[in-house]
């Protein structure tokens, strides 16, 4: 009676809501924090069930080259050609995979008027030269040493060059499936074995600001929107084309590889190019290091803004893993204790670890933090 009391009372009635609605959020707060600490392993035992592959069995392919090789002005006609469709109509709110999206019941008829204004305008773009494509690719001797990767100045393996963090899972398994992290895919140097690991960084936005500034200036907003979405479209496709020119020469671990475009999408090729950023290392700040080892703004014209996104934005970044069973995952939510343990890696505070780490963190740094105090 008195709950009921309480929400017929005009004074008490706002009182009483609030109070439920706070006991509410308490209940839904700690049955997420049970659910997470049900689902989540700790890093130790994470890394006890790191992937375990057959490193004696094993023999990397060394790199055609060490160091960097830049690939300025690349054939944009020969990027149009790795195009993946798919994510350029999903650009613009058209659901559905390419080429079924162009006959589809619900968005066709729309599908097929802005693919043919986007040809269209794809080889004006490559006839003209609209864009200059510019892209840099590396390897490096490597070995793993933990959850890191130690990168090296030459294959005498004696000066370190620098290090890769890697993330690694932390959801509970039952041990039929590893908790992996990027440096399980790259030799451990207790092993001896003589691994490598690639770098990249593309392009393909350079001039793309000035053309969207002219059509603004036109009142054309269809064609600015269009411009940006086409460039964005020939990063990737110059990310697509790069890798495979890296398995079938540079690295040529895959030199018999012959994939049409649609396998490609598909990922049908051995080895991985992970992003910083993204699911495999979510942590943003990796591509610094990876832009240091590539000298990538000399030999590209990117930069990097300080929340570390690629300017042009029309960019693609990222690592290449050669072993046959490198696959691409995602991290997930992360554990305070890996957390912690990052950041001493990193050499940060554990306050700039969770900011940077912020979308992946299974807890609540400012509850912590009000406990402490």
């Amino acid at each position: 009676m008195g709950v009921v009391s309480g929400l017929m009372s005009p004074e008490e009635r706002p009182k009483a809501i609030a109070r439920v609605r706070e006991e509410y959020t308490r209940m839904a707060e700690s049955y997420a924090r049970g659910q997470a600490d049900k689902n989540r392993t700790s890093i130790a035992d994470a890394r006890a069930n790191r992937l375990k592959l057959d490193w004696a069995g094993y023999a990397p392919k060394k790199p055609s080259f060490l160091g960097t090789r830049a690939f300025r002005s690349y054939d944009l006609s020969e990027l149009a050609r790795h195009i993946d469709w798919t994510p350029f109509f999903q650009a613009w709110e058209l659901k559905g995979a390419f080429p079924r999206i162009l006959k589809d019941d619900k968005y066709g008829e729309a599908a097929r008027h802005l693919y043919e204004d986007a040809r269209n305008m794809l080889r004006q773009l490559v006839e003209e030269k609209w864009l200059t494509a510019n892209g840099v690719v590396g390897f490096w001797p490597a070995n793993s040493v933990g959850d890191d990767i130690e990168l090296y100045t030459d294959d005498t393996r004696t000066k370190r060059l620098a290090t890769l963090h890697a993330l690694r899972q932390q959801m509970a398994r039952d041990g039929a499936r590893a908790n992996l992290a990027l440096a399980d895919f790259v030799a451990p140097r207790e092993t001896g074995i003589p691994d490598y690991v690639g770098g990249f960084a593309v392009t393909a936005g350079i001039g793309e600001e000035d053309l969207a500034r002219r059509f603004e200036r036109a009142n054309d907003d269809y064609s600015k929107i269009m411009v940006k979405a086409l460039a964005d479209r020939l990063a990737e496709a110059f990310a697509e084309a790069l890798h495979a020119k890296v398995r079938r020469e540079l690295w040529a671990y895959a030199p018999g590889e012959t994939l049409t475009n649609e396998q490609l999408i598909a990922e049908d090729y051995a080895g991985i190019r992970p992003a910083p950023g993204y699911p495999a290392q979510p942590d943003h700040t990796e591509k610094r290091t990876l832009f240091t080892l590539l000298d990538a703004e000399k030999a590209t014209g990117l930069k990097l803004t300080e929340s570390y996104a690629m300017w042009p934005a029309a960019a693609v970044s990222g690592l290449y893993f050669a072993h046959p069973e490198s696959r691409y995952f995602g991290v997930g939510k992360i554990g305070r204790d890996q957390v912690l343990d990052y950041a001493s890696r990193k050499d940060w505070s554990p306050e700039e670890a969770e900011r940077w780490l912020a979308p992946i963190l299974s807890y609540d740094p400012k509850r912590i933090a009000d406990a402490a105090e």
